[in-house]
C-alpha cells in the first residue's frame, strides 16, 4: 500500500499534521507501506502556480487533491488522516 502525503509532514509538531498522523497511526497498527510526498502545499502561496499538476496523481486516485491518501494493495483509496487512522 502506498501512502501520499505532503512533502510538510516532517516539519512541525507532528502530532498536530494531518500526514503524520496517518503516517503514525499505519506505524503503530504494524503496516508496512511505501510514502509518497507531493508538492503542492496548500498554505504555501508560492506553490499554488504548480499545485494542480504537483498533484495530478492523487486527484486522479481519489478525486480530490487533498492529502493525506492510502491506497491499498486492492486499489482501494481511503481519504482523511482520521479515516486512514480508523
Amino acid at each position: 500500500m502506498t501512502l501520499y502525503t505532503c512533502a510538510q509532514r516532517k516539519r512541525g509538531p507532528a502530532a498536530a499534521h494531518p500526514c503524520a498522523r496517518a503516517a503514525k497511526a499505519l506505524d503503530a497498527a504494524g503496516y508496512d507501506y511505501d510514502i509518497r510526498a507531493v508538492r503542492g502545499y496548500r498554505m504555501g502561496f508560492w506553490t499554488w502556480g504548480n499545485r494542480d499538476e504537483d498533484r495530478a496523481e492523487v486527484r486522479r486516485l481519489s478525486g480530490t487533491n487533498e492529502v493525506p491518501i492510502l491506497v491499498l494493495d486492492d486499489g482501494e483509496v481511503i481519504s482523511g488522516s482520521g479515516s486512514i487512522a480508523r
